[in-house]
């Protein structure tokens, strides 16, 4: 009889290892269970660790909770304004809800990706070129926002989504460079106007306060000379001033007569061919 229980209860501890090995099941951190009991969801979402379901009844089904990095293929399109550009896209999503991501979708991930790559088409087509090159910050919310109205049906929440690239047709490049180069152009061109305005009315003071004093003409006069020496060239061409000659002509006439002579600076200019002729006549 004793061999009989012992026999019996080897069995039952047998079926029962048996038992606990099917029905037991680990959930990882990171991972949330939903339970199918004969085809019908247990509210009670399995959490991390060891738990158990009835083998051959329940259907245990792990959701990952972590943030999913989806890129979006590079989708052709023509913008607002009638350029054709290829765009791609990363999409950054995870699920809030394990219940509604198994029962509502058959296949989250594939329904984000298209759903994703539908919107993008989209916002190409309502977005002009230059919006699409320098305000992507813009593109990206109403990116979002288009994405996420349906995938909270979904159980998945949408964390961000960023436009990658955008490329361009090499005719359109050229031409973009071309106006680059262009406005570059333009902007020197006046940068120079400017620059030659300033120092035409920097040279205007400079003459006018030089008119004042002539003196200053010939410092500057010399000035010259000696920058343009510095280059060491072979022939200098001097000009010589009028305002220098008067210059002279008054430093003349303001110096003192010498003692004992009885003609002054004037006379003495005089002395010349005209005082010849007048002892000829005499």
């Amino acid at each position: 009889m004793v061999e009989e229980l012992v026999a019996a209860g080897a069995a039952l501890g047998a079926v029962g290892a048996v038992y606990v090995m099917a029905a037991a099941r680990v959930v990882k951190q990171y991972e949330r269970g939903v339970v199918l009991r004969l085809g019908k969801l247990q509210h009670a979402v399995r959490g991390p660790g060891l738990t158990l379901v009835v083998p051959f009844v329940d259907r245990l089904r792990k959701v990952n909770m972590q943030i999913v990095t989806m890129p979006v293929p590079a989708q052709d399109g023509i913008t607002r304004d009638n350029v054709t550009v290829r765009v791609d896209a990363v999409i950054y999503f995870k699920v809030v809800d394990a219940a509604e991501a198994v029962v509502q979708v058959e296949d989250y991930r594939f329904a984000v990706s298209q759903m994703a790559q539908t919107s993008l088409r989209s916002i190409i087509g309502k977005s002009d070129l230059d919006d699409l090159l320098s305000n992507r910050e813009k593109l990206n919310q109403g990116l979002e926002l288009m994405i996420d109205s349906p995938a909270i049906g979904w159980g998945v929440q949408i964390d961000r989504v960023e436009i990658k690239d955008v490329s361009l047709p090499e005719t359109m490049k050229r031409s973009m460079a071309r106006q680059a180069e262009a406005d570059r152009e333009r902007r020197a061109r006046v940068i120079n106007a400017d620059a030659e305005l300033q120092a035409s009315k920097k040279l205007a003071e400079a003459a006018h306060e030089m008119a004042e004093e002539p003196a200053a003409l010939q410092l500057r006069l010399l000035q010259t000379v000696v920058a343009v020496a510095a280059e060491k060239n072979s022939t200098l061409v001097l000009p010589f001033p009028v305002e220098l000659l008067r210059f002279l002509e008054r430093a003349q006439q303001a110096l003192p007569q010498q003692p004992g002579s009885g003609a002054g600076p004037a006379d003495r200019g005089k002395s010349g061919p005209a005082a010849g002729a007048k002892t000829g006549q005499d």
